[in-house]
Formats: structure tokens, sequence, C-alpha cells
């Protein structure tokens, strides 16, 4: 279960006083993982959101490059100690949207999606500080998938020739 004061340290909570906090850690559980585990994969249910305490993730997709060729699986973003993952437990249809790896020893924060939700449309004002915080991260990785989509066909022309 985690408090206050280590939700304070995760950049996704700047701004949120300790009353609307305390909302968040009844809901928190722990939980490692080893280096090579994966969390989740694209298209799972979207059942946790998750704080990065210690460790590194890999967020992956596969990239198909033809008919008769197995996918590749493409970082998409790396999430490193002190970010927020798995914003698909609060964004219908609720689906995981990429893939979690862990690459080192990881230890998160985990927020069960179900909870969450509750606790969001029962006091409106909190739901919308937190979607704001998680547009945020929607945004981030809309970048980072950009950039990986523009080097993926800058090196596709660049082989092509």
């Amino acid at each position: 279960m985690g408090s206050v004061d280590t939700l304070k340290n995760f950049g996704f909570f700047k701004g949120f006083t300790d009353g609307e906090l305390k909302n968040f850690t009844d809901i928190a559980a722990e939980e490692s993982f080893k280096a090579g585990v994966q969390i989740w994969k694209k298209g799972d249910p979207a059942q946790k959101f998750a704080l990065l305490e210690e460790g590194k993730v890999l967020m992956t997709m596969d990239a198909y490059v033809g008919p008769n060729r197995p996918p590749m699986q493409v970082t998409v973003d790396v999430i490193t100690k002190g970010e927020a993952m798995g914003w698909s437990a609060v964004v219908e249809p609720h689906i995981y949207t990429l893939g979690a790896r862990c690459i080192d020893d990881s230890k998160f924060i985990f927020f069960d999606a179900s909870k969450l939700r509750t606790i969001l449309n029962a006091d409106k004002g909190l739901g919308f500080k937190f979607m704001h915080a998680t547009a945020k991260i929607i945004a981030t990785r809309l970048i980072h998938t950009q950039i990986v989509l523009v080097g993926e066909r800058g090196l596709s022309a660049l082989t092509e020739m």
C-alpha cells in the first residue's frame, strides 16, 4: 500500500493535495517483477495503472514489415523511475495499446483500474485533475511513437535506394 508521501514523489501527482492523494493510497499495491517479465501485452484488458518506483520498462508494439515475415517488436518508449504507465486503465475501451516488459528488476505501485475509475467518477474535480495528468502521458507517448515512425520510414527509404 502506498502512502501520501510516496505518491508525492511522482511527477504524475504534482499539484495534488494530501487529501486528494489519500483517495489513492487505499487502492495502491506494491509489486515487483524480475527483468524480462512481460507485465501486459497490447490488447490485454487494462486492469492496472502503474507508477514505477524502481527499474526500467519498455513500452513496445509489433511492427509488421511484410506478409511473410514475423512482426518486429519496436520500442516506443522507455519508462523509468518516477514515471507512470497504463493510462488505458482509465480511458475507454480499457485495452492496453502497447506491451510492457521489464528490462531491469522493477518495483511498482499498482492501482486497480476498476477501483480507480470509481474514485475518479465519484469526485469529478479529482477525476479532471487525474485525467489532465493522464493526457500528458498520452501526449508524450504519441510524440515518442511519431519519432519511432519517422525513424522507421526514413530507414526504410534509405534501404530501398
